[in-house]
């Protein structure tokens, strides 16, 4: 965790390093449940049963008849296979996650997306939605119009169709929640921070927000299609419900945002920010409850990089650790 706070590249008084150093410790007492050889240094010894064998996978070296790790990460196991999973590692791409990427080049038949993985993703041009969700094969006009549809530096929404033993991943936006985004801010955190849920489309109705939490660490935030929220009453429900099929779409209109409805995309997305500078799980239950708090502790949206707003956001989390523990 110090390390993530490090590269926010923020400055703590010598009052706040103290309070910040025994935050963390109540965080990793806390977290007394969680075996520790569930995270491993370089060179530290991996717990193996060795009278039925076992099966060594990334990340991991046999040194004199022990198994050693080679990465600084978390220890997973699959029956006998054992491995570990760096923390510091660009994105691990599965079939059918939901990733945020940005278009790099149109190319013939294709165009080609950064999605912080270790290279490049393909989206076809057969597997994107025609204009009006015409289903028919795709013609020269079509590869000509392309541009029509995703052109360089666009960002979009995707699914992860197919993975291939090269590390190639290939794409498809085959529904109308996937497609592209418009008007809303996009924020980088590390993949692994990411918590892997059946649905990674949200709307916070409350806010008159959506997100999008793409398990390859981008995260997309932007307004409700036509939203206009009753703040007042929307509030007092903490609760995120899941977005259907107006996500994709929606961000394609280009529809006026009200200052207030800025402010509070901009909050959010600080909390974003902020919960992955901390190392801490990016979900939208974490989401809500620190942008709740930000709110009850009245920071300011210019505020919220500031030493003191890190500081409570880690003893806070120590804290409900210690509630559950």
């Amino acid at each position: 965790m110090g390390d993530a706070m490090r590269g926010a590249h923020f400055r703590l008084s010598p009052a706040q390093k103290q309070r910040m150093l025994v935050a963390q410790e109540r965080c990793r007492d806390a977290a007394g449940s969680v075996h520790s050889s569930a995270f491993v240094n370089v060179g530290d010894t991996i717990p193996v049963d060795y009278e039925n064998g076992y099966l060594r996978g990334h990340g991991t070296q046999v040194v004199d008849g022990q198994l050693l790790a080679t990465v600084c990460g978390v220890v997973e196991r699959v029956n006998k296979l054992v491995s570990v999973r760096p923390l510091r590692a660009r994105y691990n791409p599965e079939t059918g996650d939901v990733v945020v990427g940005r278009v790099t080049e149109v190319a013939p038949k294709r165009w080609k997306v950064d999605v912080n993985s270790r290279q490049d993703a393909q989206l076809m041009l057969s597997a994107v939605n025609l204009p009006g969700g015409i289903q028919r094969r795709r013609t020269a006009t079509d590869e000509l119009n392309m541009r029509d549809l995703f052109t360089e530096n666009d960002l979009i929404s995707a699914e992860v169709q197919t993975l291939h033993q090269d590390g190639s991943l290939h794409l498809h936006t085959r529904s109308l929640k996937y497609g592209k985004l418009e008007s809303g801010q996009l924020v980088k955190v590390a993949p692994y921070l990411i918590k892997r849920l059946k649905q990674h489309f949200h709307q916070l109705k409350q806010y008159g927000v959506q997100m999008i939490l793409g398990c390859n660490g981008y995260v997309w935030i932007s307004a409700l299609p036509q939203s206009t929220p009753d703040i007042a009453t929307d509030q007092k429900r903490a609760n995120t419900e899941s977005l259907e099929a107006a996500a994709g779409t929606a961000d394609s209109q280009n529809v006026e945002i009200s200052r207030e409805l800025r402010e509070r995309i901009c909050r959010l997305a600080n909390v974003v920010r902020v919960l992955g500078a901390c190392g801490f799980l990016i979900h939208p239950d974490s989401i809500v409850d620190t942008y709740e708090a930000s709110l009850s502790w009245g920071t300011e949206l210019k505020h919220m990089f500031s030493g003191e707003f890190f500081v409570k956001v880690v003893e806070r989390e120590a804290e409900q650790r210690s509630k559950k523990g």
